[in-house]
């Protein structure tokens, strides 16, 4: 074990997530150190937000242009496959982190590679790749930001046919003949798309009566429509109970609760994620490894005055935008504190999050898009707001049009009546991706229902659906 090497900060984890808490630190003026064991730049870079959308992108290209007449015969043709999986690999660096690296270098943020677990209050231990330790101590903070992982199910034969997870999803080099998805979430949707267009005979397998269950109803319709339409074997209500790979090798059986037996060359699960704190070493401070950990408004954990963790680790908006935003809240606040600064905790202060209770806004990449912001109906009534969900086809508005033929989509605004602002928004169809963040201020600064008639909408863009919704609120 090496000597002790100080600094004001230590974060543990090089995603975007560490990345920004690390580099807003240094920022203000505190030496900051880096801490991770895999590749920097983390899950987002190079098995999640980047590759799974570089796949989508020309997946939804192609869906924009067989609606345009003039194009459509240009584009009948399938995707070229090695094309989109270059391209894909081109984003994540070919799963190389030299350019994150050398990012670090230029803003002078040490990078020590390795495990690192705390072992007691403001001090942490790498264990670097060739078992050699390295001892880091925190003059004023630790911050944790090491994510989340996927969950598999605890099914009989699963262990011994090298199931797919995200980080497979997103990075597999050959197109499989037989894909089977389970799971109905925002990863099972995304990767069942983009997987049936690269030329897989996709079974979607849902637990549940509905795909996208935490946006509103009519998403998970619009897209489950759509994916059938394309090939999709899209089944509810249904469940694997057992898997195996009979001959050890080639295709799997995939055993239902229905009974049925279907086969497939890969299965997908996307059942869920789970904190990246199972050697953390909390227990060395107080708590429990493998938890998420629990955090106040400005992303300190609960019941210390030093540990900080932004992010997926502290379950609240598993999204990297999200986890970005904290990691500028937990920053200005450790920055304040080292400067013996008393923090303002009012609503909208630079150091308090509030936004990932209100304003979280999501994209699904599918075909047609799924976007949202704030609140469902349902989540709003049960918060006990007297609230009205007001509707409109989004096909009705002249710029959709303008997009091709059969154009379809819907959007929903969630007024509060009592205070006359919006709870929440959701958009579904093709090109609504980019109508979230109008929604997302709106929602976020409590925009009155008054002032956004004087936000004019430029014709003929799809945004002139936000006219069309105030209209029918108005009545």
């Amino acid at each position: 074990m090496t000597e002790a090497m100080e600094y004001d900060v230590i974060v543990l984890g090089a995603g975007p997530v560490g990345e920004n808490a690390a580099e807003r630190t240094k920022a203000a003026g505190l030496s900051t150190a880096v801490v991770e064991s895999e590749l920097v730049g983390g899950e987002c870079s190079y098995w999640a937000c980047m590759p799974s959308k570089a796949l989508l992108r020309p997946v939804l290209a192609r869906a924009d242009a067989r609606r345009l007449p003039g194009l459509r015969q240009a584009v009948a043709g399938p995707l070229d496959t090695a094309a989109v999986l270059a391209r894909r690999d081109s984003f994540t660096s070919h799963w190389k982190d030299d350019g994150q690296v050398a990012w670090l270098d230029s803003v002078d943020l040490p990078l020590y590679r390795g495990h690192g677990r705390l072992d007691g209050p403001r001090r942490v231990i790498v264990t670097g790749g060739d078992g050699q330790e390295q001892v880091l101590t925190a003059r004023q903070a630790v911050v944790v930001a090491t994510g989340s992982r996927a969950v598999l199910p605890d099914l009989p034969g699963l262990a011994g046919v090298r199931p797919w997870t995200s980080r497979e999803a997103t990075s597999a080099q050959t197109v499989p003949d037989r894909l089977a998805v389970v799971g109905g979430g925002v990863v099972a949707v995304e990767m069942a798309t983009a997987w049936q267009a690269l030329g897989s005979r996709v079974v979607l397998l849902v637990r549940g009566g509905a795909l996208l269950e935490r946006m509103e109803p009519f998403a998970g319709e619009l897209v489950s429509r759509s994916l059938t339409e394309a090939g999709v074997d899209v089944r509810m209500h249904t469940s694997v109970t057992s898997v195996s790979r009979p001959r050890g090798a080639g295709p799997l059986a995939l055993t239902l609760d229905s009974g049925e037996n279907i086969d497939a060359d890969e299965v997908l699960f996307a059942t869920g994620r789970a904190p990246r704190t199972d050697s953390l070493g909390m227990e060395t401070v107080g708590g429990h490894d493998g938890d998420w950990l629990t955090v106040d408004d400005d992303c300190r954990v609960e019941g210390s005055d030093w540990l900080y963790a932004v992010g997926d680790v502290n379950h609240r908006a598993l999204l990297t935008h999200q986890g970005k935003y904290q990691a500028r809240i937990a920053a200005a606040a450790i920055a304040a504190r080292a400067a013996g600064e008393d923090i303002d905790r009012a609503p909208w202060s630079p150091y308090t999050a509030t936004a990932d209770r209100v304003a979280v806004p999501q994209v699904v990449f599918t075909d047609p898009e799924a976007a949202s912001v704030g609140l469902t109906l349902a989540e709003a009534e049960a918060a006990g707001h007297r609230v009205r969900a007001v509707d409109y086809d989004i096909a009705s508005v002249a710029g959709a049009s303008l997009h091709g033929d059969d154009y379809r989509g819907r959007a929903r605004m969630i007024v509060d009546e009592d205070r006359q602002i919006l709870r929440g928004a959701t958009f579904v169809g093709p090109g609504v991706a980019e109508l979230l963040h109008s929604a997302t201020i709106a929602v976020a600064g409590e925009v009155p229902i008054s002032r956004l008639w004087h936000a004019v909408p430029s014709y003929p863009t799809i945004s002139e659906v936000w006219l069309r919704l105030l209209e029918e609120y108005r009545g």
